[in-house]
């Protein structure tokens, strides 16, 4: 009986799990830790250990859930941000004779952390294999997904609100506080009303494609591995 446990490696399926600190729950704390603590469960589920869903609690789901949300916050909020500095000010006013390669190298600067994180959300689809993998992947995914799509919600609705009040009659009454600059703001505010609207759109878009897209990675690849597994039986049993 010794010299059967001895026998088996480290990699060993049948090896039972365990935790080293018993007294205290690790939490990711943002996209990076989550996707790592994913990639543990995908070491055990892939070894071929079939762990019961409910090994993942409602509060641990919860966490990813929360990672999910945050990240989606923070990318909707930095592109909002952004958006009109570069839309608004930077190329009608200050980037005027950029050729077509800068062009597009200063427009894609709103979108680096919306890129990235969807990158990496992208990439945990990989892992989507056993039931603990799945359930965390798909509470960080929804978590994510919910975010942008309300961030890109308000947007479109706050940039529409805007675009309907900013009669000249307004405009003129903000830029009037500006003092001697009160003209040439009115005037430029004019130049850029009539991109608010479409910069709102492709925006709006564009987060919705990033919290979408992961989804689909995760579906396809899946499908996929579905197929190929299907595949080798049929190979084997012939």
């Amino acid at each position: 009986m010794v010299a059967g446990r001895e026998s088996r490696g480290p990699n060993d399926t049948n090896a039972q799990i365990i935790t080293t600190d018993s007294g205290r729950i690790y939490k990711p704390k943002d996209l990076l830790s989550a996707i790592s603590e994913i990639q543990q469960f995908y070491v055990i589920e892939s070894k071929g250990q079939n762990i019961p869903a409910e090994f993942l609690t409602l509060e641990r789901a919860l966490d990813f859930f929360k990672i999910g949300i945050k990240s989606g916050f923070h990318e909707g909020l930095a592109l909002a941000l952004l958006f009109p500095i570069f839309h608004f000010y930077l190329f009608p006013f200050v980037f005027q004779r950029l050729d077509l390669v800068s062009h597009i190298l200063f427009a894609g600067i709103p979108y680096l952390a919306l890129i990235i994180n969807t990158l990496m959300c992208c990439y945990i689809s990989r892992y989507f294999i056993g039931n603990i993998t799945r359930k965390a992947i798909n509470a960080l995914l929804t978590g994510r997904a919910m975010a942008l799509l309300v961030k890109a919600f308000l947007l479109y609705v706050i940039y529409m609100i805007l675009f309907r009040i900013s009669t000249p009659e307004n405009i003129w009454k903000v830029a009037v506080q500006l003092g001697s600059r009160a003209e040439k703001i009115y005037y430029g505010f004019f130049e850029i009303k009539p991109h608010l609207l479409p910069v709102a759109t492709e925006s709006a878009i564009l987060m919705a494609v990033a919290a979408i897209v992961p989804y689909g990675s995760v579906y396809f690849l899946d499908l996929w591995h579905r197929r190929r597994i299907k595949h080798n039986a049929k190979i084997i049993s012939a």
